[in-house]
């Protein structure tokens, strides 16, 4: 006869350990989460309550967080703090409190907070491009470097308005060539605007038709979109998650695709380079490798090269093309407001030549109408995050050295303390009572202090040329027999208009 199993006996001893090892752990994890979203600062900012392990992320819509944002402040105030996982955000909203933090102290929040995602794209030490590279010496060269070559290349010059010029010409080319009939206008409008930049980092433009340009604009697009959204954030405040197999490989093609474009014309540009000539800026950037050759923390190397380039390019491209594309839509929107540019066109330009930079001073109307479509467009509703580079006050507010710092441009764009109708597409925002152009100290459209914009000179220039240019060659009216237009937007990072069609008739 067979002893009896001590098995039974044992099963219940063995659950017994495993639920008190189980609560034990589910403590312990509970008491460290406790205390990573604790606030032991006096005088930080307050905030609604936060879910463990989670924070608030449940509580912003990162496809449009511009209106989470929003509704937060009404009940928080124009700076409040949210919790993202473990990682302190603070929100700074409305123009009184961007002035302070952007232009006063805008050393204090200059730094960049971690991306882990951009690890997995080839980001290292010394090779963060320029705009997610922390606030130090790296940042620092780069967009010294950046703005010198904008300069070397014609930016403020003759010679880069006459591109621009030339570029809008085969812009109208391309809209008179659809002869009245109805088109969207989106894809022509990117392609001229980048023709731009192209000129600058390739050293040339190209046709519109040409594969190799409409795969660089297509890869730039949806790679902006691949930044958008709750996964992305998930994924940098929670950088043990980068680590999946396959997941951000996935997530982030459309980017690894771009730079390996870069990196291939950077390639090309080695094997045509004359040392005495610099064409263009990738020849500038592999100019300055060589002369950091023998600083081992130089940000000047073959890593950094692409990322540099793309970060030069975004700031040239995507905001200005969308910019524009609001600008028609609003023309389709307000015939009325379209008739007066008209007018002021043909009153201090005429028929005759081309719009040049010195008719922006004679046409205020004109002038207006493009400030009030990047006001009311709200092309950037919410800049790329900063990051506290030191503990600072703003507002009254603390805000310790390492807290991630987001600055909601849209509610300075919509500050109902500032615009007299920030709800409406209303030129008269920048016009007096004479009907002289005034500029807004609350038109932070590019944002303000040591972020600014790389490319605000480039696309102050641009969007007048461009629209100026468009205008006075046609008269633009949606088509007959389908809907209007809607001002409603799409968000990829950036603010932009759903797909219309428009008919341009010759004027």
């Amino acid at each position: 006869m067979e002893p009896p199993s001590v098995l039974p006996s044992l099963r219940p001893s063995y659950y017994s350990s495993l639920s008190l090892l189980t609560l034990f752990f589910a403590v312990f994890f509970l008491c460290l989460d406790f205390m990573k979203r604790r606030k032991r600062w006096r005088g930080y900012p307050p905030g609604p309550p936060s879910l463990p392990f989670l924070g608030n992320m449940l509580q912003v819509d990162f496809s449009n967080p511009a209106v989470s944002f929003d509704k937060l402040r009404k009940k928080y105030g124009n700076i409040f703090s949210l919790q993202f996982c473990w990682t302190n955000v603070v929100v700074l909203n409305e123009f009184v409190v961007m002035k302070e933090a952007l232009i006063n102290k805008s050393e204090d929040i200059a730094d960049r907070p971690p991306f882990p995602i951009f690890e997995h794209l080839g980001f290292q030490e010394h090779s963060e491009g320029l705009l997610v590279a922390r606030y130090g010496r790296a940042w620092k060269e780069q967009r010294r470097f950046s703005l010198a070559t904008l300069r070397n290349f014609g930016l403020g010059k003759k010679s880069l308005e006459e591109r621009i010029r030339e570029e809008a010409g085969f812009l109208c080319s391309e809209f008179a060539s659809e002869e009245g009939h109805p088109f969207d206008p989106h894809f022509v409008i990117n392609n001229a605007v980048s023709n731009v930049i192209c000129s600058i980092t390739f050293g040339d433009r190209f046709e519109y038709v040409d594969n190799k340009f409409r795969r660089l604009l297509h890869l730039f697009e949806e790679s902006l979109k691949a930044e958008t959204g709750f996964l992305p954030q998930i994924l940098n405040v929670v950088p043990a998650l980068v680590h999946i197999p396959g997941l951000v490989g996935k997530l982030f093609q459309p980017e690894k695709e771009l730079l390996k474009f870069i990196r291939d014309s950077a390639e090309e540009h080695k094997a045509t380079r004359d040392p005495s000539v610099v064409r263009d800026l990738i020849d500038a950037f592999l100019e300055e490798i060589e002369k950091a050759r023998d600083d081992p923390k130089s940000s000047f190397n073959e890593d950094n090269l692409p990322f540099t380039t793309v970060d030069i390019f975004a700031a040239g491209t995507e905001t200005t093309s969308t910019t524009l594309r609001w600008g028609l839509l609003f023309m389709l929107l307000y015939p009325d407001i379209q008739n007066q540019v008209h007018q002021e066109i043909d009153q201090v330009i005429g028929q005759n030549r081309r719009p040049v930079m010195e008719d922006q001073a004679s046409m205020p109307f004109t002038n207006a109408v493009i400030h009030e479509t990047q006001r009311y467009g709200d092309i950037l509703p919410v800049a790329l995050p900063h990051m506290a580079y030191r503990d600072t006050w703003i507002q009254g507010f603390f805000i310790p050295k390492g807290t991630t710092v987001i600055t909601n441009l849209s509610s300075v764009l919509k500050d109902e303390t500032v615009w007299e109708k920030p709800h409406q597409f209303y030129p008269q925002h920048f016009l007096d009572k004479d009907g002289n152009f005034v500029k807004r100290e609350a038109f932070m459209a590019f944002s303000a202090g040591r972020r600014v914009c790389l490319g605000e000179q480039l696309a102050k220039m641009e969007l007048f040329l461009f629209f100026t240019t468009l205008l006075q060659s046609f008269t633009f009216t949606s088509p007959e027999g389908q809907p209007g237009p809607k001002e409603d937007a799409i968000f990829a990072l950036t603010r932009s208009p759903y797909s219309y069609q428009i008919c341009a008739t010759m004027r």
